[in-house]
């Protein structure tokens, strides 16, 4: 779809079940977030953009919402359909998006809004929206406050150019339309705890610019990984570990126009 990243495309389309197997959920007072912030309850729909495999619809169908579910890439998809059978999911993109006017009490956009930030896909929320709806932007971010979570980014960080990210704040731009509401933030703590395979080294990989890279460069990196588990105090010898992070969720509010 050529209204997806080609970053996001090659990577994401790579592995499907990593990403689902590496991925951290998320905390569960975003739960109450969800009811308080977005207003969502029984008979609410909440429309889940970006939706991947399904790891924040899981928190959205627990506020009793109907959960429409949309994902491009077929991969995610099928992985979505497989692990919620239940919930409804339509293939889109944010800036064509499969659903008629009005329809939707609340938006939300978990790990995934930095990927189409751009006139066309507010444009798009704002018309599936009901007047006076909500958008809801999520993300689990890396606390680089810890030293061996700093020194995993620094890993990282040389894949990195050129492919959208959402510690440089550019989404931010795509709001001067005065579509919508200033954003509100709010901020949670959160460990991800797993072995250091599952919530380090397949969760670095799940990164759309690691898993699109060759295989050897991929094994290159898990090799860079394994050597930081090895030697960092916090991490050696550990059966399981809490990978750290801050979930920065944030809500507006649909304006007329």
């Amino acid at each position: 779809m050529s209204d997806v990243h080609s970053a996001a495309q090659r990577g994401f389309c790579c592995a499907p079940q990593t990403y689902e197997r590496g991925r951290p959920d998320y905390p569960q007072p975003l739960r109450g977030w969800l009811s308080a912030a977005l207003a969502l309850r029984a008979g609410s729909t909440a429309v889940d953009l970006g939706a991947g495999t399904g790891k924040f619809t899981r928190l959205l169908c627990q506020t009793g919402a109907i959960v429409v579910a949309v994902e491009p890439l077929a991969g995610m998809l099928a992985q979505l359909h497989a692990g919620l059978p239940e919930v409804c999911a339509l293939a889109g993109t944010a800036q064509n998006l499969p659903l008629k006017g009005g329809v939707a009490e609340a938006v939300t956009c978990a790990q995934a809004f930095h990927w189409f930030a751009d006139s066309a896909a507010l444009a798009e929320i704002h018309r599936v929206l009901k007047p006076g709806g909500k958008l809801g932007l999520v993300w689990n971010v890396r606390d680089e406050s810890v030293s061996w979570v700093a020194a995993i980014s620094e890993l990282m960080r040389p894949y990195e150019a050129g492919v959208p990210r959402v510690h440089s704040g550019q989404w931010r731009h795509a709001f001067s339309a005065g579509l919508f509401s200033d954003l509100q933030e709010t901020c949670f703590g959160y460990e991800h705890v797993g072995s250091s395979q599952s919530v380090i080294i397949e969760r670095v990989l799940s990164v759309s610019f690691i898993a699109a890279l060759p295989q050897g460069q991929q094994d290159e990196l898990a090799g860079q990984l394994r050597a930081l588990i090895a030697a960092h105090p916090a991490l050696r010898g550990r059966e399981r570990v809490g990978f750290p992070y801050q979930t920065r969720a944030y809500c507006c509010t649909r304006l007329p126009g």
